[in-house]
């Protein structure tokens, strides 16, 4: 078997360490990204029983960062087959309360984050006709109150992901957004709690998801899945 291996932004907790610890299980080397060395060694630390994994400290919001990211799993193992863009934050507020510096982290980590990764990681992904996948949101379709941020920037994904999509059909490059609605994660500051989130999508559920994505045909392009609870809370 050839080996496979897959980059994960935010990857060191919530959905990104859940994708991370089901590839790692299928065989993929894994590299994790977080903002700070130590949260992405803490991951790793974590997820090294499952397999290969590479800890990096990158920024979303900066694109040389996510460059010197490629650069390290070039050098480790030669090669990019899957992008997982699933760092992302949330800032909630009425527009006349949201704070102007909130709105740019929100739009910046994102949406323009992830232009940052898949354009960092395009020429590798080229080469192995891989696999690219955002994590946007129910919330990219379906707006609120006091969501203007993160309504515009998963609206944003949505869009933006379904046109590169289109741009890269031809290289036999997939693309997938995929569009959680609540997962049991440390989204927004949340502390999961396995009693109270029991009801919620939980990562591993969503590294299955991925997992059972990439199985799919050569010929079938999944480009936009939603998931949610079965059961709403309550």
């Amino acid at each position: 078997m050839s080996i496979k291996v897959a980059l994960i932004t935010g990857g060191s907790k919530g959905i990104g360490f859940g994708i991370a610890e089901s590839l790692l299980k299928e065989g993929y080397k894994v590299a994790i990204t977080s903002r700070t060395l130590e949260a992405a060694n803490t991951a790793a630390s974590s997820l090294v029983n499952h397999g290969d994994v590479l800890a990096i400290e990158a920024d979303v919001k900066d694109f040389k960062s996510q460059q010197d990211a490629i650069n390290l799993i070039i050098e480790k193992w030669g090669q990019l087959d899957v992008l997982i863009a699933n760092a992302g934050v949330g800032h909630f507020a009425p527009i006349d309360e949201l704070d102007v510096a909130l709105w740019n982290e929100t739009i910046d980590t994102n949406l323009t984050g992830v232009f940052y990764s898949i354009k960092a990681s395009l020429e590798e992904i080229k080469k192995t006709k891989g696999h690219i996948f955002t994590i946007s949101s129910l919330a990219g379709t379906n707006f609120f109150a006091g969501g203007s941020a993160y309504n515009a920037s998963k609206f944003g994904l949505t869009g933006f992901t379904q046109s590169v999509m289109l741009d890269l059909r031809k290289y036999g490059i997939k693309v997938s957004t995929i569009m959680p609605g609540s997962v049991a994660s440390h989204f927004n500051d949340h502390n999961p709690d396995a009693e109270t989130d029991a009801w919620k999508i939980q990562p591993e559920d969503m590294g299955k998801l991925i997992v059972d994505l990439l199985a799919m045909p050569a010929r079938t392009l999944p480009s936009k899945i939603e998931i949610r609870p079965t059961t709403p809370k309550g």
